[in-house]
């Protein structure tokens, strides 16, 4: 099996910055001598408008993008693409076209097979996990299953965020709300990803990147902050 590789980034765009602008280093690092990027838009409704802004952030690093959605068969784009990005916004409807268009499984093949790198972001992260359970979004269609492309044994909460100081608000924390979701059994940890925080999973090997900390959560245990530069690679062991 070749080595898995998985770049999973929080958000799209950090205050200050734009499109990618926080993470583009790590993408170049990451993707190396990949000429040719796979867009997958799935998750936006405007999918042109999307991969227009999709391209001129990866022509910007120097590479080529195509997006699935202007290919004659999304099957064959994903069995020849050297890279894939899948990009954010509603993780539900993302997840419903991946089933819709039959490119779950292949999306997996080549990453986990053929060695294709992966980058998601926010919505494209959460879809690389065992399920999208633990999304932040409106369940605005019903994909046939919350099951996704399943490339690492645990959740992802992106954009996740602490309660700000002095806030009235009185409804669920994020936390609580990650909490709920451990009330039932044989559910994974789940990986609180802060704005501007990556997550590199390289083979057998995890380590917190970017500008921010998590806060990882497993059932019936305390939650824990995890530093910049942590070996999350038990994560990794289901």
């Amino acid at each position: 099996m070749a080595t898995r590789k998985l770049l999973l980034i929080s958000n799209s765009t950090l205050h200050g910055g734009g499109y990618l602008e926080h993470c583009s280093e790590q993408i170049k690092t990451f993707l190396g001598q990949v000429k040719r990027v796979l867009f997958i838009p799935y998750a936006l409704h405007d999918r042109d408008g999307y991969a227009d802004v999709a391209r001129k952030a990866y022509n910007a690093m120097g590479y080529e993008l195509d997006s699935i959605h202007t290919q004659p068969s999304a099957i064959e784009a994903v069995k020849k693409a050297e890279a894939v990005f899948i990009g954010g916004g509603n993780t539900f409807r993302l997840l419903k076209t991946l089933y819709t268009e039959g490119v779950l499984e292949e999306i997996k093949r080549r990453v986990e097979q053929d060695g294709v790198p992966y980058i998601g972001s926010s919505a494209g992260s959460n879809v690389a996990t065992c399920s999208i359970n633990t999304t932040n979004d409106m369940p605005i269609v019903y994909p046939p299953s919350f099951s996704a492309i399943n490339l690492v044994p645990f959740n992802i909460n992106a954009h996740y965020i602490e309660p700000a100081p002095g806030s009235t608000h009185m409804g669920e924390t994020r936390e609580d709300r990650i909490k709920q979701y451990h009330e039932y059994p044989n559910t994974p940890p789940v990986l609180g990803l802060r704005e501007g925080c990556i997550l590199l999973v390289e083979g057998d090997k995890a380590t917190l990147k970017g500008k921010n900390g998590a806060k990882l959560f497993v059932r019936d245990v305390e939650p824990k902050e995890i530093e910049l530069g942590a070996d999350l690679s038990f994560l990794l062991s289901g």
